[in-house]
């Protein structure tokens, strides 16, 4: 029996890109590509499930837009992304869509003197900031979240993803919902054309650059965070309370989703209500053809998502994401079950109780 959240554990060491994908890519059966969001968490589980299974897993961590691109263009067993399709392009594709684990996005910054989780921030503050309307870390507005913190006489530098991402489109949305500015200048997409900063790819480039760049501030998933040793900063949540980025934050604005509320289970987590929810916390979607051009592939990939929804959760722990809820995890195998066939209407994959 699942624990849908169970305590998180530490932090694992995350296995480089290129060597995961060197390494899995020789015995591969499983091919699967987008989103970097979850690829601390997919290496992790891959890895377990070679060492027990046999079976490998080939995912090229390339973001949202790469992943869906790929699997329209089918020449990856699933898609990845973290901006989940609407009912209309399921059904023009003829996709099945699932979530598969829930993580949070964190501001990161690079500033002289600040530690981890001393600054505080709230969203319309982070807009402004985005916006290139607030220049200067001193600036009144940082300030005033910010009483007795000394903060430096020193430039904002603005980081962002490059490539079409579904972090930017998580980060991106919680923005618009807080700032009317946001909304009307920028707007909502996997790509936005930034008002001002440097482009990175992947949340690796961004935690590259946050890093390696004094006055700088950029969005990451917790684990790249965590990884890099980067300063994350707490937020004002909907309710106005002040929260850490950590298991509890993530766990209580999970626990508030309607998930079938939205074809494909697609739905967006950022700004949920919750005196303990982090604001812009996240899922990660796993995209499918109903009728896959290679069952057997497809059928592989199904029982290694079975596999890390019946195992993984410790994993995912150890790495601050937060493992769907049991009800979920039960109406995700229907769904495989109900769309995911071969040319007969048979079920590729009927998960065991």
């Amino acid at each position: 029996m699942r624990n849908s959240f169970k305590g998180f554990a530490g932090v694992a060491l995350l296995t480089a890109a290129t060597a995961f994908g060197a390494t899995l890519a020789r015995a591969a059966d499983i091919s699967g590509a987008g989103a970097t969001f979850p690829y601390p968490i997919y290496s992790k589980w891959a890895d377990a499930y070679k060492k027990e299974t046999g079976n490998g897993l080939n995912y090229q961590s390339i973001g949202s837009g790469g992943g869906i691109k790929q699997i329209q263009n089918k020449t990856v067993t699933f898609g990845a992304s973290d901006a989940p399709l609407k009912g209309e392009d399921l059904e023009k594709f003829g996709l099945a869509q699932f979530p598969m684990v829930m993580g949070a996005i964190v501001p990161v910054i690079n500033v002289e003197g600040i530690k981890p989780g001393e600054l505080v921030l709230d969203g319309p503050t982070i807009a402004k900031i985005f916006l290139a309307e607030i220049k200067s870390w001193d600036d009144p507005a940082i300030q005033k979240l910010n009483a007795g913190v000394k903060l430096p006489k020193q430039p904002i530098v603005v980081v962002h993803r490059s490539d079409g991402s579904g972090t930017t489109y998580n980060f991106v949305y919680y923005l618009s919902d807080v700032s009317a500015d946001w909304k009307t200048k920028v707007g909502v997409n996997t790509s936005v054309e930034w008002p001002a900063g440097i482009g990175a790819k992947g949340n690796e480039g961004v935690a590259n650059n946050v890093a390696n760049t004094k006055g700088s501030i950029g969005y990451v998933e917790y684990a790249y965070a965590k990884q890099n040793k980067l300063t994350h900063t707490k937020m004002i949540n909907k309710d106005g309370k002040v929260v850490a980025p950590d298991s509890g934050s993530f766990q209580a604005a999970a626990a508030n989703a309607d998930w079938n509320s939205k074809p494909g289970y697609g739905v967006v987590l950022a700004n949920q209500p919750g005196e303990k929810s982090w604001p812009m916390t996240a899922a990660t979607w796993i995209l499918m053809y109903k009728k896959p051009q290679d069952p057997a592939a497809a059928t592989e990939a199904l029982k290694f998502f079975a596999w890390s929804f019946a195992k993984g959760d410790k994993m995912a722990e150890e790495l601050d994401y937060v493992p769907m809820p049991d009800k979920v995890v039960a109406d995700i195998e229907k769904t495989w079950a109900s769309e995911i066939k071969d040319d007969s209407g048979k079920p590729l994959f009927v998960a065991s109780k």
